[in-house]
């Protein structure tokens, strides 16, 4: 049985046309430049970590600048050893901000 590694497509030009910024806008809060970012739009390979901070700064809108290492510390112990608190604490979580909408 081979295992086929599927690559999550970003159309990164569409997110940041759709937000209404240019592109030393969109790229600089990932902390790419204008031409790295330019040439990820243009069709080059986007390195994982780039593709995962654009989708939680640009569709997440989460601000990476208030996150602590900390923080990230114990959301990955509860996902590797408390997965059903972690699912419940995401659940609930998600409700609440869709409360605050």
């Amino acid at each position: 049985m081979t295992t086929v590694k599927t690559i999550e497509k970003i159309d990164a030009r569409e997110i940041r046309r759709k937000l209404g910024l240019n592109q030393q806008q969109f790229w600089s809060t990932l902390g790419v430049t204008q031409s790295g970012g330019s040439r990820y739009e243009s069709g080059r390979n986007m390195p994982k970590p780039v593709r995962e901070l654009l989708r939680l700064v640009h569709v997440e809108q989460i601000d990476i600048k208030s996150i602590k290492r900390e923080d990230w510390d114990v959301v990955e112990y509860l996902k590797s050893q408390e997965p059903e608190l972690f699912k419940s604490l995401k659940k609930s979580a998600r409700s609440r901000t869709k409360k605050a909408a």
